[in-house]
């Protein structure tokens, strides 16, 4: 728990690097992270600093050239319950959805 309020301090702090668009969730999304009791605002915000969360380097480097190129960005994030949520933002940057794997 000290990690993830770690990293909510500091993204808070840090510039947005892209617009999020319209913000939407899956229902099982929305479910797991009523069941981590977590709201998604820290993930959001870590996605739009660019903290991509549990990516390999491959997709870190997709995600930077992403950024610059105005493509789809994913982000990879363990709730405190040990389930994965997924962040993605659209290449014309009209939306943001917060999806878990299963929902893809």
């Amino acid at each position: 728990m000290l990690a993830s309020t770690f990293h909510q301090l500091i993204t808070f702090t840090d510039r947005p690097r892209f617009p999020l668009g319209q913000i939407v969730a899956t229902p099982a999304a929305l479910q797991a992270l009523g069941e981590a009791g977590e709201t998604a605002a820290p993930y959001l915000a870590r996605h739009q600093a660019g903290d991509w969360g549990d990516l390999d380097e491959e997709d870190r480097r997709e995600n930077e050239y992403g950024v610059a190129r105005r493509l789809r960005l994913l982000s990879s994030y363990p709730l405190p319950t040990g389930t994965k949520l997924w962040v993605i933002t659209e290449a014309d940057r009209s939306a943001t959805t917060l999806l878990l794997p299963d929902d893809y």
